[in-house]
């Protein structure tokens, strides 16, 4: 499959990669013993495979699942204990984030959309990862949450303010202080979940991600129908209104910096002429 890209995928060690769609890319944590918590090397690994993916031609909309029983239950708090009691931690603390945040998402802008496919357990850095995703699929019987208050940590990759601006103070409040795990129907009636995937709660860990996985991926697959540079321009336009950016600064800044792109190119036209000729479009790779 590396073959049909512009350049290989990088090499993974914590997590795996696959092509499960057309110009679909779906990313696997696989640490499943320790419910695939992500440490330092794992944030790294990660970076630099949403970076291959921005970059590569032929992808379009990538996924990031867990294997087992758990999405990502958070940090590897052993590994950051070990780091707390080293005689270097006063001076060297613990290794930095990449600029994209823990798992390489909490903080991420990037090129492409990401969906997260909610497993089961989500909990701390995996819920900072999915509430910047850009769209999250959820099984039935997963669990949400944000439990750093019960560590003596705090949820500081990014979701905090974020999550204000999903679910409202008075909400968001609840989940921080607190600490509570909630079921995914919870997060969908609150907004934090598109789309919930109904499984039995005797079905097995394998089969429940394999159904949560084929929901995300059919819903990848729709998005990458569309026009590749319209879908890049479309989401930096939300992601502004999401940063905190006015609606006409939002708006002037997605018409110059972005749309000013991709006007006149080689996908507008044909999503333009395949209208017009009533035909589906053959759009290529973005340029962006």
């Amino acid at each position: 499959m590396s073959s049909a890209f512009a350049t290989p995928p990088p090499p993974t060690s914590l997590s795996s990669l696959s092509f499960p769609a057309p110009h679909v890319m779906l990313v696997t944590l696989r640490r499943p013993k320790s419910l695939n918590c992500i440490n330092s090397a794992g944030h790294q690994e990660l970076n630099a495979v949403y970076e291959w993916f921005d970059h590569e031609p032929s992808l379009r909309v990538g996924i990031v699942t867990g294997e087992g029983r758990a999405f990502c239950a958070g940090a590897d708090l052993k590994e950051w204990n070990t780091t707390n009691i080293s005689p270097s931690a006063p001076t060297q603390g613990r290794p930095p984030f990449p600029a994209s945040g823990f798992g390489a998402l909490s903080t991420r802008t990037g090129l492409k959309p990401i969906i997260a496919a909610i497993n089961d357990l989500c909990f701390g850095g995996g819920f900072e990862m999915a509430i910047n995703c850009d769209l999250v699929v959820a099984a039935s019987t997963a669990a949400l949450g944000l439990p750093e208050v019960k560590r003596g940590v705090v949820a500081v990759a990014g979701a905090l303010p974020r999550l204000v601006r999903v679910v409202g103070k008075q909400r968001a409040m609840e989940m921080c202080l607190t600490g509570r795990a909630y079921p995914a129907s919870t997060m969908a009636g609150w907004g934090v979940v598109n789309s919930v995937v109904e499984v039995g709660k005797g079905m097995g860990v394998e089969e429940v991600n394999r159904r949560v996985v084929n929901e995300a991926v059919r819903l990848a697959v729709e998005v990458a129908g569309n026009s590749p540079d319209a879908v890049i321009v479309s989401r930096q336009g939300v992601n502004m209104g999401w940063e905190g950016i006015g609606v006409r600064e939002g708006t002037e800044r997605a018409r110059k910096e972005w749309f000013s792109r991709i006007d006149g190119g080689e996908n507008m036209v044909e999503g333009v002429k395949a209208f017009v000729e009533k035909r589906a479009p053959r759009w290529v790779g973005s340029k962006l």
